[in-house]
Formats: structure tokens, sequence, C-alpha cells
């Protein structure tokens, strides 16, 4: 998963991602203190990659103890800030916050999958009558990191090619397509009666997958994941058939399963590489590295 590095830290502002290009026209990430510390990552200071500031701010969060770091935009005049941001401006007034006054408060998070289910040129994964497009793919253009410019590029392209594919699809397995399918049988599956064990189990994994598999993993972290949603996908499971199904229940088992593969794809790699960087193997190794990391059905479970 890719984290976008500057989301407004707000009790009220859920998901409000402070675009990246507030740093193009000058912005500074500062400690609370007032330091900037992007020198101390990369030459390019605020301008580095994405990915590297993200690190960089988990990083600074981590060693200061601190909720969130500081976007300074106050080099801006407040006209300059309505003119070239008016989005940004207004929506940071409703909670309070003038950026041509005073710095913004913001914190990483995840963002946009990067990678996914394998497909060919036009959109054809491997399971017969599924076409994927945009971020549930792996298309291979994005390599290690994943580019805003480019997603939209690829949804475009890709979205526009599996729709000239369907035609065709439709034409080779449209009876399939086409039969009756009875009633949804539950069995002897009874009615769930605390929807408490899907929320706790969906925080667990929230959590888990933060601390243990987020901006900077390790071995360590890992492996506890591994242990972690391993326990939760018995519990699960045993709910899925024991219990009539929800869309909640549903998307949970699904996040656990993509959850599993994202921790055995990192421990399965052996280096740093664009998205993926962990601190038992902080340097890339393109002689072990450069291949997409493929997991098929039989080969996790």
């Amino acid at each position: 998963f890719q984290f976008h590095p500057t989301c407004l830290y707000n009790p009220t502002a859920k998901n409000f991602l402070v675009t990246e290009a507030c740093r193009g026209e000058g912005g500074i990430l500062r400690r609370r203190d007032g330091y900037a510390f992007m020198a101390d990552y990369h030459p390019m200071k605020d301008l580095a990659p994405r990915d590297i500031v993200a690190r960089a701010i988990d990083r600074e969060l981590k060693r200061g103890g601190d909720d969130f770091v500081q976007l300074d935009m106050t080099h801006l005049t407040p006209a300059q800030v309505d003119d070239r941001f008016p989005g940004v401006s207004s929506t940071l007034r409703r909670y309070g916050i003038d950026m041509a006054e005073e710095p913004i408060p913001v914190v990483p998070a995840a963002h946009y999958c990067c990678g996914g289910v394998q497909s060919d040129v036009h959109g054809r994964s491997t399971l017969p009558g599924l076409l994927v497009a945009g971020e549930v793919a792996h298309t291979g253009l994005h390599g290690a990191n994943r580019l805003a410019s480019n997603s939209l590029l690829e949804g475009m392209v890709f979205g526009h090619r599996a729709a000239e594919a369907t035609p065709e699809l439709w034409a080779t397995s449209g009876d399939d397509l086409t039969l009756d399918v009875p009633d949804w049988n539950p069995g002897s599956a009874s009615n769930p009666d605390e929807n408490v064990l899907v929320t706790q189990a969906w925080d667990e994994t929230r959590r888990v997958m933060w601390n243990y598999v987020g901006i900077v993993r390790s071995n360590r972290r890992l492996l506890r994941a591994r242990r972690r949603l391993d326990l939760l996908r018995q519990e699960i499971t045993h709910d899925y058939w024991k219990y009539v199904l929800t869309p909640d229940s549903v998307e949970l088992r699904n996040i656990l399963t993509v959850a599993g593969l994202i921790v055995e794809c990192a421990l399965n790699r052996k280096e740093s590489r664009g998205l993926h960087y962990t601190l038992d193997y902080p340097d890339r190794d393109d002689e072990q590295g450069l291949r997409p990391t493929l997991l098929q059905k039989g080969a996790w479970s």
C-alpha cells in the first residue's frame, strides 16, 4: 500500500488529504518545535518522493512522540493561498485552520493499493471472465512505487481496454454468464446475535496492519502480524460458516485475506524497494529483487 504523507490531523476530519502540490509550492515540513527535518532524509528535502517523505514523518513521530508534524505554507499570502489551493484552503477553514497564517497539522495515511490482480494489456486476468482495471489490477506500469499521474492514466487506458475486451468476453462465455442462479441457501446458519464480533475483529485488523505492516516494517513486526491475523482468520472462518452472511462479515473476510497476502509478500522480499521498506533489509538488491511477487491460489491459504 502507498502512504499519502500529508493527511490532515484532526479528530473530526478522518481522511482529508492535503495535496502534495503544497510541497511543490514551497511548503516545508516541520516538527512541532519548528525544525525543518526533511534535509536530514533526502537531498531534495521537502520535494523528495512521497514514500521517502512518509517514512521521514513516521520516523519523526516515533522519535519525538508527537501526534503530528506541521506543513508550513505561511510563506504564501492569503490571496496566493486562495488562488492556488482554493479547495484545501476552504476545507481547512472549516476546521478552524488558516493555512496562510499557521502551519497545517499532518500525518501519513494509507492511500491506494500498488499492485493487485495480475492482468494482461487488455485488463484480462487469469480467471476466465474476470476483467480488472485501476487500483485492483497489477499491470506492471508502476514498478515498486505508485505515482499519482500515472495512476490516473493507467485507470483511463486500462478501463477503456477492458471495456473494448468485454464484447469478446461475452461472445465466448455469454451463455455461462446468463445461467439461472438459485436463491441463496444459508443452510443451518443462524443470525449473528453479536455484531461486536465483527467490529472488534475489524478494529484489530486495522491496528495490526498499521502498527506492524505499515510504512516501516521488520521481520519481527511482520511475524507478529502473521500470528495475530492467523488467529483472526480462524475466528472469522468459524463465524463465516456458522452465521448468516452480512456485507460487513464478507468484507471483513476479504480484508483479512488481503492483509495476510500483504504480510506473506513482505516476508518473502528480502530487500527494500519503493513502498516496501524493512529495517532488516534496508537496501535494494537488484540481483534478487527485480521481479514481481506473485501468489496464486494454493500457494497461501
